[in-house]
């Protein structure tokens, strides 16, 4: 078996402007959220996707390089859960 050697810059398109950003990815943790830096939009992964790289990036997170398994496993972040709270 021959050792797997992680790409770690990625490159980020924005939904919201398609706007570039070449970005180097962690190796020691997830990222959940981006801003972008021409729009201001915050990018978050999409359903099923660990991170931000993995739904709109041209390179996956190393743990999907690394065994097809995302940052955070195989289960996809849960959403978040509502507090029942109005304003």
């Amino acid at each position: 078996m021959t050792p797997t050697t992680l790409q770690l810059a990625s490159t980020l398109t924005c939904p919201a402007c398609a706007a570039r950003t070449t970005q180097i990815m962690p190796t020691d943790a997830c990222q959940y959220f981006f801003d972008c830096p021409s729009c201001g939009a915050v990018l978050k992964p999409k359903p099923g996707d660990c991170c931000v790289f993995c739904s709109y990036a041209d390179v996956p997170c190393p743990p999907v390089q690394q065994d097809g398994k995302g940052c955070c496993g195989s289960t996809p972040i849960p959403p978040r859960p509502s507090t029942g709270w109005r304003s």
